[in-house]
């Protein structure tokens, strides 16, 4: 029961600052909230509420998570500062244009070579959102990973 209940049922992005976004992060987005649905782990530290909506947000410097269970009520709102994941952001943004790059004519070694450091980046980022959230929320690997796709998706603005 308590895995059926420490998990997300819903996933949305508050994208009201919505730009026209490139098809490969369109694809990004709904494949991250299509998988995050499918398969996920998600317990609120403190709380037997679930299984829960995520909104997730991005306003100013702050990043939020706004999660209600599955009759509305308002479970937890957390703030993580941006600031944190800013470098790591635009490095896997810059990794990403290159292997898109890549793959309309490099070579395939070049190709895997460029897609490896992406994943590693991802990781990092994954991690990282992992242990800013481990006070609040306790995630799995993939579901980190996924979020951490979310997040990203939210920060392009252009």
């Amino acid at each position: 029961m308590s895995e059926e209940r420490n998990k997300l049922f819903d996933v949305r992005l508050d994208d009201h600052n919505f730009v026209a976004r490139n098809p490969e992060v369109e694809h990004e987005r709904r494949i991250a909230i299509y998988d995050l649905l499918e398969d996920n782990k998600f317990e609120i530290v403190g709380s037997d509420l679930g299984p829960y909506a995520l909104c997730l947000k991005h306003q100013e410097t702050r990043l939020i998570f706004e999660i209600t269970s599955s009759d509305g009520t308002h479970v937890a709102e957390i703030q993580l500062s941006l600031s944190v994941f800013r470098k790591i952001i635009r490095d896997y943004f810059t990794v990403c244009e290159s292997y898109y790059d890549a793959i309309k004519s490099a070579s395939p070694s070049k190709i895997e070579a460029i897609d490896m450091g992406r994943r590693g980046l991802h990781d990092e980022g994954a991690v990282m959102l992992r242990e800013k959230l481990e006070e609040h929320v306790e995630v799995d690997d993939s579901t980190a990973r996924r979020l951490f796709t979310l997040i990203c998706v939210l920060h392009v603005r252009g």
